[in-house]
């Protein structure tokens, strides 16, 4: 009865290891390094280096292993998660998840075409709202990993649907839905939205 137990546990995924959850106390100490970059509390003032304040747990937590396993590339981060344990992740994660993101400003001149895209999408060419992942404030869904935008750099927000676009970012899984959003976007129709989520709360 007991290997029965056992065994069915472990098809079903539940084990007594389970993954430790991020202790933000104890990430604020991990992430002195961080600070150059990205702000001692992940409000980057650079607008190349993305804010990680605010930003959900689940989501930062995937972004540093695969940054760190190579899946997603960032030169400016090479090496320097690599002596990093699964926990510091975690809690590294959980201490920028746990700070107040701050808010930019849009661009008047493209905020119209940028709300445009954001909240309908382009559906005669099959693009769905930035909404429905992202949520109508750019709050993004931290349960299912989906990231919160609403304040973010508009000039890193652009690479980033850039690289989608381009190929050159793959880690949003097996169904591309980044890529395929992205390939639906012109240079311009990319700078009004990643405009507009800058100045987005």
């Amino acid at each position: 009865m007991n290997k029965l137990l056992v065994s069915l546990l472990l098809t079903l995924g539940i084990t007594g290891v389970a993954h430790a959850a991020g202790d933000a106390a104890a990430g604020q100490a991990k992430t002195a390094v961080c600070g150059a970059c990205h702000g001692p509390d992940g409000n980057s003032m650079a607008p190349n280096f993305p804010k990680l304040a605010g930003q959900g747990e689940k989501y930062l937590e995937k972004q540093l292993h695969d940054i760190k396993s190579g899946k997603r590339q960032v030169l400016e981060m090479t090496g320097m998660l690599t002596n990093l344990s699964d926990q510091d992740l975690a809690d590294i994660a959980a201490y920028f998840a746990s700070q107040k993101g701050s808010v930019g400003a849009a661009d008047p001149k493209v905020v119209a075409r940028g709300e445009e895209l954001f909240r309908g999408g382009k559906l005669d060419q099959g693009m769905p709202a930035c909404t429905g992942c992202h949520s109508p404030n750019g709050t993004g869904n931290a349960a299912a990993g989906f990231p919160h935008l609403g304040g973010q750099h508009a000039q890193y927000v652009a690479k980033q649907l850039t690289d989608f676009r381009e190929g050159n970012r793959t880690n949003d899984g097996d169904t591309m839905v980044m890529r395929s959003i992205a390939g639906k976007l012109s240079n311009k129709d990319i700078e009004a939205v990643s405009s507009y989520i800058q100045g987005l709360h």
